[in-house]
């Protein structure tokens, strides 16, 4: 299933975005889902390190995963 958007580019955004469809063939928005997969693993792995410091610095805990199934009964 896809999902149809409407965005606006900045004007040298849209001319790297067209010159790299025409040399590569590919279409304008194969080339922007396959750079947003790869931005959405950047922002994964700056989530987690956030989550790394907020445990480190004591902002958060971890919970027994064993307890966390016993109070969801599972």
């Amino acid at each position: 299933m896809q999902t149809r958007y409407n965005i606006t580019l900045d004007e040298d955004i849209s001319k790297e975005l067209e010159a790299v469809a025409e040399e590569l063939g590919e279409k304008k928005s194969h080339i922007i889902e396959k750079a947003l997969a790869l931005y959405f693993d950047l922002l994964d792995l700056k989530v987690a390190r956030k989550r790394l410091k907020d445990l480190e610095k004591g902002r958060d805990r971890l919970l027994d995963a064993d307890r966390v199934w016993k109070e969801l009964d599972l």
